[in-house]
């Protein structure tokens, strides 16, 4: 299991996520009917991804030689990873950041997404049994050398109390924001509504909040993001607007809207599920410098940001809450 052969078989992982396999598309429709948000267009989407952005041999190559990771880790450790379970296979990047590094991982899935990550280990383990020394999954994690947590602002307190004696990182809430000039195009709107749109929005990658100038206009926005209408026949995304709508019209608070998306003018980062919050400002250099580094902030969206529609292709080196999780794993 040196770290050549970790990366072999990471290769064929992910030849495989992309594959036609029938036991990993019995895997993915299991998975969309366990939870309700992951539907099939999207768990196809996020698996993907992680193939063509992580499972590549000159992709991961590259990353692990700008750390200079040993071909065997001397003295391993055991790491737990807590994951989320907003998105398909959304702590995956933590299980391939320990598993590359050379430590074991005990993992404890949330219950929304525990098919995919556990089918894809039954997988590894299949093509060589010693896999099973290097990654196992419990209810409960307790005795390991390191924690890698991820959840709520709530659950990132009871992290805190459990894993805080150990090395660790603990992720909270977080969102993304987009800064628009009123001069994008029609191709970079549709792009913004993949932002918007994916997941739900529940990732903290979706942009739940954009920033206009003064005078701007949303009838461009609100006609490009007609190709996600198709979610308004998503029961659980539908209940979502009508709650939201609801409350809007009880309060008689201004809206705009389209068949799929509540536009409401709110100084929160975050917004539910079907909304997106927008807010007017005068001075771009200092919304810029406002939202540099806020906390509370994954990513921006914008001309000389990240890119339109490239929030949920991260590339392997961009790191959750800019933890960067392989120097951790290397110094431990």
């Amino acid at each position: 299991m040196n770290l050549q052969y970790r990366i072999d078989l990471l290769v064929d992982l992910g030849e495989y996520i992309l594959s036609a396999n029938p036991a990993w598309a019995e895997a993915k429709e299991k998975a969309s009917r366990e939870n309700g948000w992951f539907i099939p267009e999207f768990v196809d989407l996020a698996t993907e991804n992680i193939a063509r952005q992580f499972l590549s041999r000159p992709v991961l190559e590259k990353w692990v030689s700008s750390y200079n990771l040993p071909a065997n880790t001397p003295q391993p450790k055991n790491v737990g990873v807590v994951m989320a379970g907003n998105i398909p296979l959304v702590g995956f990047h933590d299980f391939l950041s320990v598993f590359i590094s050379g430590h074991r991982a005990t993992i404890k899935t949330s219950s929304k997404d525990e098919t995919l990550i556990k089918h894809l280990a039954s997988k590894l383990v299949e093509w060589d049994k010693a896999v099973e020394q290097w990654v196992s999954f419990a209810d409960m994690l307790k005795g390991c050398d390191a924690y890698i947590a991820t959840g709520s602002n709530n659950s990132a307190g009871h992290f805190e109390y459990y894993f805080g004696k150990w090395p660790h990182i603990i992720r909270r809430n977080r969102t993304s924001a987009a800064i628009l000039t009123g001069k994008e195009t029609s191709e970079e709107l549709a792009k913004l509504a993949d932002d918007v749109y994916l997941y739900f929005g529940l990732g903290c990658r979706n942009v739940t909040k954009i920033y206009v100038p003064a005078g701007y206009d949303f009838v461009p926005l609100i006609t490009a993001f007609k190709k996600y209408d198709f979610l308004a026949d998503h029961h659980k995304y539908k209940k979502n607007y009508d709650y939201n709508l609801a409350l809007h019209l009880l309060n008689k608070k201004y809206y705009m809207s389209n068949p799929s998306l509540l536009l409401v003018e709110e100084p929160s980062l975050f917004s539910p599920i079907s909304q997106l919050n927008y807010e007017f400002y005068d001075n771009p250099d200092k919304l810029t410098g406002s939202l540099k580094d806020h906390p509370d902030l994954q990513c921006i969206v914008g001309r000389g940001f990240v890119p339109f529609g490239q929030t949920q292709v991260p590339a392997i080196t961009v790191y959750a809450d800019g933890v960067d999780t392989l120097a951790f794993l290397f110094r431990l």
